[in-house]
């Protein structure tokens, strides 16, 4: 799925913090909770994505999984545990990530315990999507119009609001 952003809307305003969250608002991938994990990373991957916004399967907004995050596919545990041990490793270890992945879903990616999911509705300023992102240091941010998922702003979006006012 991929929120598509209102351009009339874009134009309308310049970029400046005194902006809704609705205004900037950006075309981004969305991943369901069921979407293959493989398929997910490697868009990440191919895309350079700071993330993924993962909605539930009905579409309301489920949580944020950080690229940074999605590293801990890529090692094994115990170098997690102990990076020292990374120098032991031999380059084709990163290779095995694909394996690690194979057959399981962004569910099984995420945490047991989901914290806080970033979400601002579609009137909140621009400073309230800034203090909550801040507040959660997430590199995305849901944006909510009625209960449903209106689009993402990404930190760099809402960086280049803010330099633009």
């Amino acid at each position: 799925m991929i929120c598509t952003v209102d351009e009339t809307a874009l134009t309308a305003r310049t970029y400046g913090l005194g902006m809704r969250a609705e205004d900037i608002v950006e075309d981004f991938p969305v991943v369901r909770t069921d979407s293959p994990a493989l398929d997910a990373v490697r868009m990440v991957a191919d895309q350079r994505l700071p993330g993924l916004m993962v909605t539930d399967t009905s579409g309301k907004p489920y949580a944020v999984l950080a690229a940074a995050d999605l590293l801990r596919f890529i090692l094994p545990r115990y170098v997690q545990d102990d990076p020292s041990l990374a120098g032991v490793l031999g380059s084709s270890t990163a290779g095995h990530a694909a394996d690690n992945l194979r057959g399981k879903t962004i569910a099984d990616l995420l945490p047991k315990h989901l914290t806080h999911v970033p979400v601002a509705k579609a009137a909140d300023g621009t400073i309230a999507v800034a203090a909550e992102m801040l507040q959660v240091r997430s590199p995305l941010i849901a944006v909510t119009k009625d209960g449903k998922l209106h689009g993402v702003i990404t930190a760099s979006r809402l960086l280049a609001a803010a330099l633009e006012s």
